[in-house]
């Protein structure tokens, strides 16, 4: 099916073949003429499957086709997203669409304008980047509100909310500020929500703000990881590190990205790396956001071999043709898993994942399999062979392979979620 068929403007047509899309992607073919009718939206989609254009476009297309007069005007579509660096990829899809549509006239309406907001850099540029409005605003939710505080923003005109990775919100602990943002907004509203995974919590989410919504689900199958080649290497703990650098010397990867457990752990296993003869480097959400950027725009551009990181960089982040994920510490969810791996083998590309299993971890592992329908042979290196003793399920954590953990539970999930939305109650 062509994108001349959803119900695009042909203006769009250059800004779609710019993007590289030949034809829409399933999510693009459901999603796009509902968002063009006004429909509230619940879509499931994996990241790669083009969800960010399949609302992308069509919100854009509402904007362009009902102009602001010049002067000041207030925000009309607002994006609220996870991560800065989302939060960035989202802005620049946008902005790459906007380059390719037809100039107005000397007299005619002024062009759209995007603006893109996060914390962990100066608010000073945000506000008088925000000066005289925006028609769309993508946003962290603590920087936005704080941007509210300030005044360079108001939110009682928004007309079309879209909550991007809406599983990632909840679970980075967004509950509180998304209950403040969704009180300033009108009643009256377009809602699209898009959620790679739909836990119990999203739902409640879903069924508080979505009004007769079009659902669309594309999940994510074994078949999409078909391109990934997976191998899993049992180790002791305390030689993870040791297996890692034979391994990147020995089979010549040259671009590595390593998941680990925690921000120490991105800093410490970065510097064990290094002082092996790697170069490698650290990205976590503890650093700047021109620390983060400076350091993922280097390992694109090949100046570091390794980066080892958090599962920061396991959703909204597109590194293209990646060729090695590893992952150091097991990740705490199965879901997770197949979002760290998809950072490879992408766009028809194939890839390498790899995962380093030890005692402890071993029944977290089997449970992932499990989960995710894999059958994997763990594997020995030479050299490498383990010495630890397996260690029984019920002494795994929390028993449950631990997968939960200390997260919150799923009940104050769903409170969280019901609470969010409490002020939708109202007619729209």
């Amino acid at each position: 099916m062509p994108f001349a068929t959803l119900g695009l403007h042909p203006a769009f047509f250059e800004a779609i073949q710019a993007l590289g899309y030949a034809a829409p992607t399933p999510v693009q073919t459901e999603a796009i003429p509902a968002v063009l009718r006004g429909t509230d939206v619940l879509a499931q989609a994996q990241t790669g499957s083009g969800k960010t254009a399949a609302y992308a476009l069509p919100l854009l297309q509402r904007l362009w086709e009902h102009p602001m007069a010049r002067g000041p005007h207030p925000v009309r579509t607002l994006v609220l997203v996870p991560t800065r660096e989302l939060a960035q990829q989202v802005g620049d899809l946008l902005r790459e669409v906007l380059r390719h549509l037809p100039r107005s006239t000397t007299d005619g309406p002024p062009p759209l304008k995007v603006a893109v907001v996060f914390g962990g850099v100066s608010i000073n540029p945000q506000m008088m980047g925000l000066r005289g409005g925006a028609d769309l605003v993508v946003a962290t939710p603590g920087r936005l509100l704080d941007l509210v505080d300030s005044g360079a923003l108001w939110l009682n005109k928004v007309q079309h909310l879209v909550l991007d990775e809406a599983d990632r919100l909840l679970d980075l602990g967004f509950a509180d500020e998304l209950r403040a943002v969704l009180a300033l907004l009108p009643a009256r509203r377009q809602n699209l929500l898009l959620s790679a995974t739909f836990p119990a919590e999203v739902q409640g989410l879903a069924d508080a703000l979505l009004r007769a919504p079009q659902r669309i689900q594309v999940p994510e199958t074994a078949a999409d990881l078909s391109r990934i080649e997976q191998h899993a290497y049992r180790v002791d703990t305390a030689r993870r590190a040791t297996l890692l650098r034979h391994l990147i010397d020995a089979r010549g990867w040259r671009q590595t990205l390593v998941f680990v457990a925690s921000q120490y752990a991105a800093e410490h296993l970065a510097f064990k790396l290094n002082r092996g003869g790697l170069s490698a480097t650290a990205f976590h959400g503890g650093l700047t956001q021109g620390a983060r950027r400076e350091v993922l725009a280097g390992f694109k551009h090949g100046e570091a071999d390794v980066l080892v990181t958090t599962d920061l960089a396991a959703r909204g982040i597109d590194i293209a043709q990646l060729p090695v994920v590893v992952n150091f510490d097991l990740p705490r969810s199965a879901v997770d898993y197949v979002h760290r791996i998809g950072r490879t083998g992408r766009a028809g590309a194939s890839g390498l994942a790899v995962s380093l299993v030890t005692a402890a971890r071993l029944a977290h592992w089997q449970l992932i399999q499990k989960r995710q329908q894999l059958a994997l042979p763990l594997e020995v290196v030479p050299g490498f062979e383990p010495t630890e003793a397996d260690v029984p399920a019920a002494q795994d954590g929390d028993g449950n392979g631990g997968v939960k953990g200390k997260r919150p539970s799923k009940k104050d999930k769903l409170r969280a979620a019901a609470a969010l939305a409490a002020h939708s109650n109202g007619p729209r």
